[in-house]
């Protein structure tokens, strides 16, 4: 599905300017600080705001075009809305609020009949819920409900505009595979608007993001997370890289499972997982050491042959970064925030063979979960 958008809102202080055509198919992420426009472009395509200068298009269908004079109101768009505090009706149980937007629904999308009802219901696990009020609800449980009303109306794109910023860290990692799994299942494409950098780790296949109002960078999820710009959103603190692995074993007795990264082993605490189930897993850069060779008589179980692509380091500060390009997989690569005096010490430069160490402690699984699709 291309979307492509061009468009400028002007507030107080702030110009929102966006030029790009989008190739939409699973989950698409638009990342930034708060004020950089991200819930400002998802209200302009679903049509809740009126930008001064619009022409967006959605699979050749015209939503708006302001030279035209052309701005089709949201129910005539086709696109579904996600807000972050869900907004269900209150007087209505779980029941009455998806079948209100079932009746509603548009009665076709490219010639197909809007998703069925216990689809729905089974794929976000809402059958327990039917007969409670939105008040009685986790707020994971009304995020749930309100992505079901958003698909029963029978969207041809759905937009989530950071639905998962309310709650604590067990519900979102509970509301992520939800999340994930959607595209795949009933064929509609996403864009997820978020600030948190686990979050796109775990869930965009493309990643846009916006600083000031403009669009800072755009690709693939695991190119575009490894990029100055993201670290921008994250902080240096934050800084990683994404890996694409596999699950290879469970080792019940520690409850640990181990990875496969192009022949290379990775161990982390167990996540229910089967074996052969791609894993995104996302390391920080902060929790990757470097050594000159293998480590013996250590705790620190993953050691992964890599190579030293650039090193980048703190004209006056105590820091400096290391891009390391693993072993076995050129595409894949490690970020390693060390101090300048080890760079020294170790005699560090660009070619150099290397050990990435990570401490299996350091992945928090509640961040993991399998890839589907």
């Amino acid at each position: 599905m291309r979307l492509a958008i061009a468009l400028t809102v002007r507030r107080p202080g702030f110009t929102l300017e966006i030029d790009e055509t989008l190739e939409l198919a699973g989950i698409t992420a638009v990342m930034g600080a708060s004020g950089s426009g991200k819930s400002t472009l998802l209200r302009a395509l679903a049509g809740l705001d009126t930008p001064q200068r619009a022409r967006i298009t959605l699979d050749g269908a015209l939503l708006a075009d302001s030279a035209a004079g052309v701005n089709l109101p949201p129910h005539r768009r086709g696109i579904g809305y996600v807000f972050q505090d869900a907004r269900l009706f209150t007087h209505r149980r779980v029941l009455g609020n998806l079948l209100f937007a079932l009746q509603r629904a548009r009665p076709a999308n490219g010639g197909r009949s809007p998703p069925a009802f216990d689809e729905v219901v089974v794929a976000l696990d809402l059958a327990p819920l039917l007969d409670r009020r939105p008040a009685g609800l986790s707020g994971g449980e009304r995020q749930r409900v309100a992505i079901a009303r958003a698909l029963l109306a029978n969207p041809r794109l759905l937009l989530l505009d950071e639905p998962l910023s309310a709650l604590d860290l067990k519900r979102k990692a509970e509301l992520l595979p939800y999340i994930r799994a959607l595209p795949g299942r009933f064929g509609i494409p996403l864009i997820y608007v978020s600030h948190a950098v686990e979050e796109v780790a775990q869930l965009a296949d493309e990643v846009l993001i916006l600083a000031a109002g403009r669009v800072t960078a755009r690709g693939e999820a695991h190119a575009v997370l490894e990029r100055p710009e993201a670290e921008a959103v994250s902080g240096h603190f934050e800084a990683g890289a994404l890996l694409r692995v596999s699950v290879l074993r469970h080792i019940p007795d520690y409850a640990l499972t181990e990875l496969d990264l192009a022949g290379q082993r990775l161990t982390l605490p167990h996540i229910d997982a089967a074996p052969g189930t791609p894993v995104r897993l996302r390391v920080r850069a902060r929790d990757v050491a470097i050594a000159l060779e293998n480590i013996e008589g250590t705790s620190i179980r993953n050691q992964l042959a890599a190579r030293v692509l650039t090193i980048d380091a703190e004209p006056a500060g105590a820091y400096a970064e290391a891009l390391l390009e693993l072993a076995g997989a050129p595409t894949q690569r490690l970020r390693a925030r060390i101090t300048r005096e080890s760079v020294e010490r170790l005699r560090l430069r660009p070619g150099q063979p290397v050990c990435a160490l990570i401490k299996a402690v350091s992945f928090d699984r509640r961040e993991l979960g399998e890839r589907h699709g």
